[in-house]
């Protein structure tokens, strides 16, 4: 399910990260559209902060289900009267301790494991692929997961489209229907690393360009991974600030001249 909120900041990243740190999400889990553009004005005057639409992918509820009442019970019909039995002794009553409810058992670390080795191997099978999965459970509670095997090109695919595809439906498969999501990353030959390495050196460039020229530079479309990789690469570079424009799958990052402003 789509949620999204709006947030504003003095800049366009301020009112970003405000948003993120309201969602407890990194900025590659969301989709952000700039709605306003902040202003800086004449002397303070005029001035309009930045304000931002963040969109996210929240867990979907479950429906609630009416429970039936029980038709009341009719009233004991009067017995006749019967002569008094001597009364029996009282027997000590002890206390009755109330059954507790079982508690949902949250998926372990070896069921998620086990859970993305059956889907990624269903899934290789289907695309005719012998590589295999390798599960990793990192420092910070993520799953790496490396796919191995020979000739791996088809399942990396174009700018790794057909790799990204991969983690987003495995990410699906693991996390539908779970209130707590875990993120997953999916990797062949290591062409996270190549790319990020690439992207970084692109982003250096592009800045050094505007800067120079003092003009925006828009860059390709990019997944919401290769977003977050330009927008880190470029957050403490001077006169430059990021944001993104468009809808995916044609998101754009734009890399523009801050005349002076630090973010």
């Amino acid at each position: 399910m789509l949620k999204w909120i709006e947030s504003t900041g003095r800049t366009e990243d301020a009112a970003i990260e405000a948003a993120l740190a309201k969602l407890g999400m990194d900025r590659d889990e969301v989709s952000v559209e700039i709605l306003e553009r902040a202003k800086s004005g004449f002397l303070g005057i005029g001035s309009c902060p930045a304000k931002v639409k963040v969109t996210y992918e929240a867990p979907d509820e479950p429906e609630q289900v009416p429970v039936k009442k029980a038709p009341a019970a009719a009233p004991p019909a009067k017995a006749a009267p019967t002569a008094k039995a001597p009364a029996a002794p009282k027997a000590e009553s002890k206390p009755v301790e109330a059954a507790s409810a079982p508690r949902p058992v949250a998926p372990t670390d070896g069921e998620k494991t086990e859970q993305i080795v059956q889907f990624i191997t269903g899934l290789l099978e289907h695309m005719g692929s012998v590589a295999r999965p390798v599960v990793q459970l990192d420092d910070e509670g993520n799953y790496q997961v490396e796919l191995v095997g020979e000739h791996l090109g088809g399942l990396i695919g174009r700018r790794g489209e057909t790799l990204d595809a991969i983690q987003q439906l495995t990410g699906y498969a693991v996390n539908h229907g779970q209130s707590k999501r875990v993120r997953i990353h999916v990797d062949a030959e290591g062409y996270r690393a190549k790319r990020e390495e690439s992207l970084v050196r692109l982003a250096r460039k592009v800045a050094g360009k505007v800067v120079k020229y003092r003009r925006n530079v828009t860059l390709e479309p990019m997944n919401a991974y290769e977003r977050h990789v330009i927008h880190t690469a470029l957050q403490d570079y001077p006169d430059v600030t990021t944001y993104s424009i468009g809808t995916e799958p044609n998101r754009r990052t734009v890399v523009a001249f801050s005349r002076g402003e630090r973010r």
